[in-house]
């Protein structure tokens, strides 16, 4: 055995447990910073109440909600749009079309979030506004969509690999019995390729509930329950990329750590189901 080889389970072990104890720092970090908050007692009326510095609330209930609302419709929004793109680019038209449209797809995911936002600004929340004639046009249905653009690339790429596990003699018994494209993809294609197709569902939910730039720029950063996919709202992230605090000892500065925990652990959550189903498929 040579020297590289008794040294590459070493590095890769030590990368993995620097990785990990890394994560694990960020959320000590993030835990320490809250001490204050968390031994006042004040934890639960802060994950519970409403935002108003001036009255002396500092709730995030508001923010949390922000952030599954816009994190859900855009899955909402992405996962037909996606599971159609997979299928055509894997199953019906895998020659030259599927495989620009795939490229296309791969270009996506390297454009800077900023861009989306912009283009949001410009061209969705004029659309929105002046179709539904309500506010602003920064809502949560704006920043939904955008972000169902934004998350899109990452669940079409993960569906792909997911198809691409389903055994090619399932897939040509089936063309053999005269099936459906859509009949194929129902009762071939899916059972076989869920657990994949999770995984890129929990990773796109993920990576909805953790941008800011999208989120800061067209959702309106109301800090009041929203009642209606039309309100604004403010998620975790754009919460604490706005709040400034002059005294750092304030209440309302601590409050900003604890909406980094609380998305942390929502975030952590979606990731460990990733990793079950991804397991699981194995």
């Amino acid at each position: 055995m040579s020297l590289k080889d008794k040294c590459a389970p070493a590095v890769f072990a030590g990368a993995s447990f620097l990785c990990a104890a890394v994560t694990l720092c960020v959320l000590g970090f993030m835990v320490m910073l809250s001490l204050p908050v968390l031994e006042s007692g004040m934890l639960w009326k802060i994950l519970t109440d409403s935002w108003s510095p001036d009255h002396g609330r500092f709730g995030i209930l508001a923010m949390i909600a922000g952030t599954f609302y816009i994190a859900s419709l855009s899955l909402v929004i992405s996962f037909p749009i996606s599971l159609g793109c997979s299928f055509f680019m894997q199953i019906t038209h895998k020659g030259i079309a599927g495989r620009l449209l795939k490229k296309f797809v791969q270009f996506m995911t390297a454009i800077p979030t900023v861009i989306y936002g912009f283009v949001g600004v410009f061209l969705l929340v004029p659309l929105v506004r002046d179709l539904f004639s309500h506010g602003s046009g920064m809502s949560i249905l704006t920043a939904a969509i955008m972000l169902g653009l934004l998350i899109s690339p990452t669940m079409i790429l993960f569906f792909c690999a997911s198809f691409e596990r389903v055994p090619k003699i399932y897939t040509d018994a089936v063309d053999s019995l005269g099936a459906t494209s859509f009949q194929k993809l129902l009762y071939v294609v899916l059972p076989q390729a869920w657990p994949g197709v999770l995984t890129g569902l929990i990773l796109a939910f993920g990576r909805a509930m953790g941008d800011t730039l999208v989120a800061l720029m067209l959702s309106g950063n109301s800090v009041m329950l929203p009642t209606s996919v039309l309100d604004s709202a403010r998620t975790l992230t754009a919460h604490i990329a706005m709040i400034i605090a002059a005294d750092f000892d304030s209440i309302e500065f601590k409050t900003i750590f604890v909406s980094g925990a609380v998305l942390y652990l929502m975030t952590g959550l979606g990731i460990f189901l990733a990793r079950i189903s991804g397991r699981r498929m194995e």
